[in-house]
Order: structure tokens, then sequence, then C-alpha cells
């Protein structure tokens, strides 16, 4: 697969659209399309007042258009934002997404928020702020928001203040690739999962945990020498990490396997 270069310069849907087609999946000129058809006829809701521009927004998107979770959740189709705009299913990331590109369309302010283990949308109208379930477009309380982080991370877990940062375009877009890699990785697509890895490394260089993840992709490729060079950069890096010493094991488990050449 050629290699993708990470452009910095962020924009959505386009970058995401080319990424999904260099993996492999979802066609980018299809996809355009299939937005310019949305983004040209959500103008038809523009109303004078802000707070019913957004109802009117959600009323359409959700019963209208009919964008809802997509039942197989976890799949590259849920995760791949070309995908979810022809089908109109998707993931929290890519349904947060849209709603958010055609927000901007109507000149109302709403932004991702990336909890852990799950996107989030906030508007802001009036001076008042809201959370949004892009599953469903129902309000989220914040006792719901530090329910969905707990759910994540485990009954302890904190609502921290990072947790409600708004998420750049990169940001989001860095998400959406870790979530196509997931999928990939559940149907053993192990090439594109690779792939997802490299291009994340571009923008995260210094993540070393992606270098972790990479490795494991790269053993069921059979590519040893990459599964181990990218091991042992994680240890070199992170020497007081507390999975280092489970790392160091796979690396001597891994320099007694057979090599496969591709």
């Amino acid at each position: 697969m050629a290699k993708h270069q990470m452009n910095d310069a962020v924009k959505i849907p386009e970058t995401a659209f080319e990424i999904t087609q260099h993996l492999g999946f979802s066609q980018e000129k299809k996809a355009l399309w299939a937005w310019y058809e949305i983004a040209g006829s959500v103008m038809s809701l523009h109303v004078e007042d802000p707070q019913q521009r957004f109802d009117g927004l959600l009323r359409w998107f959700y019963n209208d258009l009919g964008f809802c979770a997509r039942e197989d959740y976890f799949s590259v189709e849920a995760a791949d934002l070309g995908s979810c705009i022809m089908s109109r299913q998707g993931n929290s990331t890519t349904l947060a997404t849209v709603l958010v590109l055609l927000a901007k369309q109507l000149d109302i302010t709403l932004d991702a928020v990336l909890l852990p283990g799950q996107t989030v949308v906030r508007s802001r109208i009036n001076d008042e702020m809201k959370y949004f379930d892009p599953l469903t477009g129902e309000t989220l309380t914040r006792n719901q928001l530090h329910l969905l982080v707990r759910g994540e991370l485990g009954n302890a877990a904190q609502m921290k203040p990072k947790y409600l940062k708004t998420a750049t375009l990169k940001r989001l877009i860095s998400r959406m690739i870790h979530e196509l890699k997931a999928g990939c990785i559940v149907t053993h697509q192990f090439e594109q999962a690779m792939e997802c890895c490299n291009l994340l490394l571009q923008w995260h260089p210094d993540d070393v945990n992606l270098n972790r993840e990479r490795a494991f992709i790269a053993q069921q490729l059979g590519c040893i020498k990459v599964a181990m060079s990218d091991l042992q950069h994680f240890v070199d890096s992170s020497p007081h990490d507390p999975v280092t010493e489970i790392v160091k094991m796979q690396l001597k488990e891994l320099s007694q396997q057979p090599q496969t050449y591709h």
C-alpha cells in the first residue's frame, strides 16, 4: 500500500474520505456527492432563531434523514465517515462529525467532545451550553457524561476537565482512524490496520502505545522484525511503564519465532 502523507492542514470531510479510500473502503467521489447533497438541502432549515434552527436540524437529521447508530457498531463501516453519510448509519464519532458539519452550514456553534470511549456534541446557543448524544440526539446531563466515562474507564473514574475539551479537527480525524483500526483488527484486516497505525504515527510520533499496537498487528502478519523493532522502541521509551516487563517477555518470545518475509 502506497504511503499516504498525513497533512497538518486538516479538512473535514475531504481528509476523512481520502483516508478511507486510501485504506480501500468507501469511494471518495461517491462519499463527496452524498455529502454535497445533504449539505445543500440543510439550508432549507435556516430560520432566524438559532435555537429553532438547531431543533429543526436535530429533527431533520434523526427523523427525516434517519441517521442512527449502526447495528455492527464497532465495524469499519460505522467508523468510515463516507459510509456513514451514504448509509446514514455510524458510530458516535462519525455521526457527531456529520452533525458538526451540518450545524456549521447553519451558523450554529456545535463542537465534538471526545470522551473516553464515546464522542458527544456540545451546542452553545444564546449563551447556553448543552451536551447531546450523537447516536440519538438526546440531551446529556453532566451526570450522564460521567456515567459514559465510568462505563469506559471503570466505576472509580473521575470526570476530568480535559475530557470536555473541544476536539480539534486533527484529534477528531485521529479518533476516526483509531476506530477504523479497531474495526480492521476485529475483522482480521491486518494490512489496513497496520496502515492506520502508520498514519497515526505520522501525526503522533511520540505515542509509544501506537508502536506497541503496531507490533501486535505486525506479528499477525508474520512481520516479526517489524514487531520486534516496535516493541524494543516501546521498552527504550517507557522503561517505567507498568507493562514494560510484559513487553520484554513478548520480545523474548518473538526472538524465537520463525520469520515470514513480505
